[in-house]
């Protein structure tokens, strides 16, 4: 059971159904935590508002956004987050055999030497921000512009704090069973995910 109080689609105000779209409303796996920011439409629009702004700004690859995120969501442990794979990225490669190789970016073979870079910055975010140094950003510089780098931080800073704020609301409910047990640790990959 959600910490927090996940609406139903029938009792979402007109503006969350305005937000979502009506074809949102037809699976509440897909729906996900936006049942929970449901209860404010006001938040919900502008924290909508800001991740639309910020895909639609991109410069990264939505495959590396994708990437990123899934692997911010490990350190996290959002199952909310790990069980959903975003279309724009799958339709850019990401596929259950790629997120697989999360589970070692340095080893991975169909990692790009950039992605790796990104996923390093990624996982000190997560893990260890203090440790991010000088030597992080020169790791960056050898693969991004400033101003991706700029980007890659955005993303970086909204999956690390969004997700484990929706990790703390543990809504796991709607989601595929392996994600419902919460005593251990669960990974990205799995084989079942929801298309979002």
């Amino acid at each position: 059971m959600a910490r927090l109080t996940a609406l139903e689609p029938d009792e979402f105000a007109p503006e969350v159904r305005h937000i979502l779209g009506e074809t949102a409303l037809v699976s509440k796996e897909k729906l996900g935590v936006a049942r929970i920011w449901a209860q404010r439409p006001d938040l919900m629009a502008a924290y909508f508002q800001f991740r639309a702004a910020l895909m639609a700004a991109s410069t990264l690859s939505p495959r590396l956004i994708e990437l990123l995120r899934l692997r911010i969501a490990l350190h996290n442990q959002c199952r909310s987050c790990m069980a959903v794979r975003y279309s724009h990225g799958v339709q850019e490669g990401v596929t259950e055999d790629l997120v697989c190789q999360l589970a070692d970016p340095e080893e991975a073979t169909d990692l790009s030497d950039r992605e790796r870079a990104a996923l390093r910055y990624a996982d000190l975010l997560a893990t260890d921000h203090v440790g991010i140094s000088d030597a992080t950003f020169d790791d960056l510089r050898q693969h991004f512009s400033e101003p991706e780098i700029v980007e890659l931080c955005a993303h970086c800073a909204a999956y690390v704090g969004f997700g484990r704020v929706s990790m703390s609301w543990d809504m796991v409910d709607d989601l595929p069973e392996r994600f419902h047990d919460r005593s251990g640790k669960v990974t990205p990959w799995g084989g079942d995910s929801i298309l979002v």
